[in-house]
């Protein structure tokens, strides 16, 4: 995941993970150990919060491999685990990955798919699949159904009018459910279930969260930008996720659309 490096990745572990994406990985890792063989792959695996969710659901004997871009992230992701735990970690890139043809009989990807080829990601997946393997991947909804994207952007509006960084909102813009369809099913998936999860978390430090929006990849187009403190935009976008959701706690709504597919 380009972008996700140096200092993004503490602010994205620590602030966003319990907001974002530890609820959501949890009931991946529950629905992947479901049905999990004993090969599971997991592309875009980031700092590991899906990965300690899977190893922890999966059974002992279960061999798990995390892939990521980014050194930064897989780093952040080994110290998640003790060296004892059945767990490979390797850098790869998930529309080129370096496994041998039906190796896995899971593959799994937990916001991951927005930031690569899909057409060439889904592709890989299924070929790494053995027959009667599992593809899930989760995307987010669209921004209307998730404010830390919409929200931060109307913030960041307010400080760059004319050319607004948008990074996050771009995190949102994979949610059309045709075209996945019809990407899975072109690269050989069948079996294809779509289901739409809705989740509402309680943040408790809300500008650890806002900071952290800030200090996303959008960092780097809001430094290039120029101009704007980020600190100063981590303030206003607090202040707007109170003023629109509230405090003690914020109650903050996202909302998830997951993919499964079979490949015959």
């Amino acid at each position: 995941m380009a972008g996700y490096e140096g200092d993004v990745v503490t602010p994205y572990d620590q602030d966003l993970g319990p907001v974002l994406f530890d609820h959501y990985g949890a009931d991946t890792a529950r629905r992947v150990a479901e049905r999990a063989g004993r090969d599971v792959l997991e592309i875009a695996a980031g700092t590991g919060i899906v990965t300690r969710h899977l190893r922890d659901a999966l059974a002992k004997d279960v061999r798990l491999t995390a892939t990521d871009i980014s050194d930064s992230m897989m780093e952040a992701a080994r110290k998640k685990f003790l060296p004892n735990e059945q767990i490979t970690f390797q850098i790869a890139d998930a529309a080129a990955l370096p496994f041998d043809d039906e190796a896995f009989d899971t593959v799994v990807c937990q916001f991951g798919v927005m930031f690569f080829d899909k057409e060439a990601g889904f592709r890989e997946a299924h070929r790494t699949l053995k027959r009667g393997g599992r593809y899930l991947f989760r995307v987010w909804d669209s921004e209307h159904y998730n404010p830390y994207a919409s929200l931060s952007f109307k913030v960041l509006k307010q400080f760059f009018p004319s050319d607004t960084p948008r990074f996050l909102l771009d995190t949102v813009a994979c949610h059309q459910i045709d075209p996945l369809k019809e990407k899975l099913t072109r690269a050989g998936f069948d079996r294809i279930v779509v289901s739409v999860h809705r989740n509402e978390h309680d943040i408790q430090d809300v500008s650890a969260f806002a900071r952290a929006l800030v200090f996303s990849p959008v960092i780097t187009e809001i430094r290039d930008s120029g101009g704007a403190d980020p600190e100063e935009i981590a303030v206003a976008l607090a202040e707007a996720l109170i003023k629109e959701y509230g405090s003690n706690p914020t109650r903050f709504p996202m909302q998830s659309i997951l993919f499964e597919a079979e490949k015959s």
